[in-house]
């Protein structure tokens, strides 16, 4: 109930900025007017298209800065901040617009009068309604009365999460104990076996129950107490601990299900990811099948064997799948790799040694400008791979691995990473190849593989980590 009020007055604020920023812009209109009487005008299609380009830039500037979040501002003055800085994304956007579309005209005096008055009157209309809000959060009538049984140290995180949370009336009315002597808990209300009798002499609209796992305490017979009376109940599993961002629930048709997340990558994220997966795919795969007959001859007038390495490699959670290369090693390379094996620079699993004699001459050049990793823009199309992820490991390096090294392959194996650009030549230790691949995972975001692509042409261009 407190999410769904969550959201439907943060509807209330999407609604109320935008009327903000259409105010500002007849204000500021209307203002920069009357200053200057029948010297100002402005045309309406333009006028119209600024208010609506900021409109929609400051929906998305404010969702980006938590200002259409479930916690409340701690203060007026944390609502300040955030709503300049959404104010200045604004008006750089519009700024920009009116450079690129060469609007020589536009009034810089009506710029900053819209700024100004956008500012005024979002962080006005904001303060008035936090101001009624929190008025009507202490002293409503119908405030949801919430009663918490658990622990001390759980019962505590619980309510100081209700504290925060914006809605349009709550109040934690009490805390009952686990344990039946009340001098263990003198800030208790009773104990949960009195659960029966609380719930019919006070006024309590919701129990939550944040148990630490205890398994001598019943909680299906007072989750059966709670329904019998008409209470809605809270549970906060035992499974979660605090700090702890993996745990959700998902429904599917309408079976709830505790999902523990081993990556921050959702639903809308691998759409997002495989969307730009494609489009850089495609055009990796052009690229290569033009470069294809001129790298194919010169891998053919040096050494025999084929143009295409294909190699067995493990994909996402131990799927195996053939990882194309253009072939940069003498055809023998594999057999001679156990005679260069104590030659390994990596403290691990990884096999990467320095001068590897196994490497041609002209491999060796399409290596240092990564040239011989453009085969797999195939394997992004065919969705073995990404663009961005993990590098894709061998059989044998998955053979040694240990359970936590795994967490590096529950996601697509990606043709550059976090790994890549972080100078691969200088990391010589497994595991902080690991600790870098786990934290991609961990930290997951498209605007961080974005960045990570950018670093990429980067690192290339410079030819810095490649053996």
């Amino acid at each position: 109930m407190l999410q769904q009020q969550a959201r439907i007055l943060n509807i209330f604020f999407m609604t109320a900025d935008a009327i903000s920023v259409i105010l500002a812009g007849y204000a500021a209109y209307f203002l920069r007017k009357i200053i200057s009487g029948s010297n100002f005008s402005m045309q309406g299609e333009v006028f119209i298209a600024s208010i609506l380009l900021v409109m929609i830039v400051n929906n998305y500037a404010m969702a980006s800065l938590y200002l259409y979040g479930d916690r409340r501002p701690a203060s007026f003055l944390a609502l300040l901040w955030p709503v300049f800085k959404a104010v200045v994304v604004n008006f750089a956007v519009l700024s920009t617009a009116i450079v690129l579309f060469k609007q020589v005209h536009y009034s810089r005096f009506f710029l900053l009068l819209f700024i100004g008055f956008c500012f005024v009157f979002t962080i006005l209309q904001r303060v008035i309604a936090h101001a009624y809000l929190m008025r009507k959060s202490k002293n409503g009538f119908n405030l949801h009365h919430i009663l918490i049984v658990g622990s001390q140290e759980r019962a505590q995180v619980v309510a100081e999460v209700f504290e925060k949370q914006l809605s349009w009336g709550h109040k934690v009315v009490g805390r009952l104990s686990l344990v039946p002597d009340p001098f263990e808990c003198p800030d208790c209300i009773g104990n949960v076996e009195k659960l029966p009798e609380i719930l019919r002499h006070n006024e309590i609209d919701e129990v939550v129950f944040a148990f630490d796992g205890d398994k001598s305490i019943d909680l299906s017979d007072h989750l059966l107490t709670c329904r019998k009376m008409g209470i809605q109940v809270r549970i906060l599993p035992a499974l979660w601990n605090q700090g702890d961002s993996n745990l959700s629930v998902d429904y599917c048709q309408q079976v709830p299900f505790l999902t523990i997340k081993v990556s921050n990558i959702n639903a809308e994220g691998m759409f997002y990811k495989r969307l730009i997966d494609i489009v850089g795919g495609l055009a990796g795969t052009i690229i290569f099948l033009v470069m294809f007959p001129f790298i194919g001859l010169l891998i053919k007038l040096e050494s025999k064997g084929p143009v295409i390495f294909k190699q067995k490699r493990v994909g996402q959670h131990g799927r195996v799948f053939n990882l194309y290369k253009f072939r940069s090693m003498y055809a023998d390379a594999e057999l001679q790799k156990a005679e260069l094996i104590q030659q390994n620079l990596m403290n691990g699993a990884m096999f990467k040694i320095e001068n590897d004699p196994r490497v041609s001459k002209v491999g060796r050049w399409l290596r240092k400008y990564s040239i011989d990793e453009f085969p797999q823009f195939v394997n992004v199309l065919k969705g073995e791979m990404s663009l961005v992820g993990t590098r894709p490991p061998t059989l044998d390096e998955v053979s040694t691995y240990v359970p936590e090294h795994l967490k590096r392959i529950a996601a697509k194996p990606g043709i550059t990473g976090l790994w890549q650009v972080s100078g691969r030549n200088a990391i010589k230790d497994f595991d902080k190849v690991v600790e870098l691949d786990c934290r991609y995972l961990d930290t997951w975001s498209f605007s961080n593989d974005l960045k990570i692509l950018v670093k990429t042409v980067f690192v290339v261009l410079k030819r810095k980590g490649a053996f």
